[in-house]
C-alpha cells in the first residue's frame, strides 16, 4: 500500500470476531474512507485473519498485522501502533471490533487529532451514554472510572474507555511500548500518561452499544487488574 503523510490509521484488534469484522470493515470503507485500517489479529480460531485478509487483498485501506498468539490488549495496540509509525502514519485511533463503537465516530475523532494530541469518544460526558448493558456491567464501568478518577486525581470522565485517538508525537511521549497493563487497565495507563506528560485530552460524546455478536472478552480477572494497576499507578 501507498500511504499519504499525515493520515490516520484505525487500529482494530482482533480475537474471534469472525462474525463482525465483514461487516465492519464493510461499513468503515463505505462510511469512512480517509482513514486506513489496520487490523491486529491475534491467531483467531475463527478464522477472523483469514477473513480480513481476502478483503484486503482487494482493498489498499485496509491493513492485516497476524501476531502468533493471544497477548492481550495491549500488546496488540502496541503492534499496531509500532507498524503504524513505521508506516509514516501521524494519527491513530483505537477501536473495538464489535460494533460497540460507531464507525462514523472515528471522522470526529480524525478531525480533532488535526488540533489535539488526545481524544476521547466519551460514554460519561453529557451527551455520552451506554446501552444494551445488564445493570452489572453498567456497575462495573461506572464504578471503574469513579474509583480511577478518584485515586488518581485526574479530570477526563470516561478513563476506562477504549474508543481513544492520538497523535504519533503522543503516543512516543508516553512511551507507548512500555506500557503492559490490559483491559480497562490498559486505557487508564494510556490518559494517565498523557496527563502526567502535559496532554490535555479532548473528550466528546458518544453512544456506546453492547455487541450483538460474539462474546465479549471482559472478565473478573480483568477488572481485578484494573484495580490493582490503579493503585500502582497512583504510587
Amino acid at each position: 500500500m501507498t500511504q499519504t503523510p499525515g493520515k490516520t490509521l484505525v487500529v482494530i484488534p482482533t480475537y474471534n470476531e469472525g462474525g463482525n469484522i465483514g461487516p465492519l470493515l464493510e461499513r468503515m470503507i463505505s462510511e469512512v474512507p480517509e482513514v486506513d485500517i489496520l487490523i491486529v489479529d491475534d491467531n483467531s480460531p475463527d478464522g477472523t485473519g483469514n477473513l480480513v485478509e481476502a478483503i484486503a487483498t482487494k482493498t489498499p485501506q485496509v491493513n492485516l498485522l497476524r501476531r502468533e498468539k493471544k497477548e492481550g490488549l495491549a500488546f496488540a495496540y502496541r503492534a499496531g501502533f509500532k507498524w503504524g509509525i513505521e508506516k509514516g502514519y501521524s494519527s491513530f485511533i483505537q477501536m473495538d471490533a464489535d460494533f460497540s463503537h460507531d464507525p462514523q465516530d472515528t471522522k470526529r475523532i480524525a478531525k480533532e487529532l488535526q488540533t489535539h494530541d488526545c481524544v476521547i469518544a466519551s460514554r460519561y460526558i453529557p451527551g455520552g451514554q451506554t446501552s444494551g448493558w445488564g445493570w452489572h456491567r453498567k456497575v462495573i464501568s461506572r464504578g471503574g472510572n469513579i474509583y480511577a478518577k478518584l485515586i488518581l486525581g485526574v479530570s477526563p470522565q470516561d478513563m476506562t474507555g477504549g474508543f481513544n485517538g492520538w497523535t504519533k508525537k503522543a503516543l512516543e511521549a508516553i512511551d507507548y511500548q512500555t506500557v503492559t497493563s490490559r483491559g480497562y487497565a490498559y486505557q487508564v495507563e494510556m490518559k494517565y500518561r498523557a496527563l502526567k506528560a502535559g496532554f490535555t485530552p479532548f473528550e466528546f460524546p458518544i453512544h456506546f452499544r453492547n455487541r450483538t455478536v460474539g462474546t465479549s472478552k471482559m472478565s473478573s480477572d480483568i477488572v481485578f487488574e484494573a484495580a490493582y494497576r490503579v493503585l500502582q499507578l497512583r504510587r
